[in-house]
């Protein structure tokens, strides 16, 4: 199980995230009232799909012993709040000595990556407060 701490303090919108063993600065852009120290919440998300994307197809590519190089995913995040919809966009560079069937088997590896899975299906949510 994932398990993060994330919390702010009065300095707007200055978020510190933390897990067992690591942490890290998230921030709102500046013209929403933040500071642009880090990451913004689009951001991370987006950044948890090109992530595991890139860290699935390079073990997926050593498993098989395949001449995969480097793998680069960008992606962006788009929010319609009007529809309530969110889109993303990714693109995959492969570089390697990669023949075309390998690089669609990638293709489809990538969308078998953990992040994706996750984004592609339902989600539940659940939210309490701490007691006093």
């Amino acid at each position: 199980m994932t398990q993060i701490s994330a919390t702010i303090g009065t300095e707007l919108y200055r978020m510190q995230i933390q897990t067992a063993t690591n942490a890290l600065i998230a921030d709102e852009p500046e013209e929403l009232g933040g500071q642009d120290l880090g990451f913004s919440p689009a951001d991370l998300l987006a950044a948890s799909l090109g992530a595991c994307t890139c860290a699935t197809l390079r073990m997926y590519a050593d498993k098989k012993g395949w001449d995969l190089t480097d793998v680069q995913a960008d992606v962006t995040f788009e929010r319609d709040f009007a529809n309530n919809q969110s889109h993303f966009t990714r693109t995959i560079t492969l570089t390697g000595n990669l023949d075309e069937e390998q690089r669609q088997r990638l293709l489809t590896i990538a969308n078998n990556c953990f992040i994706h899975k996750t984004l592609t299906n339902p989600i539940d949510i659940a939210t309490s407060l701490s007691p006093l």
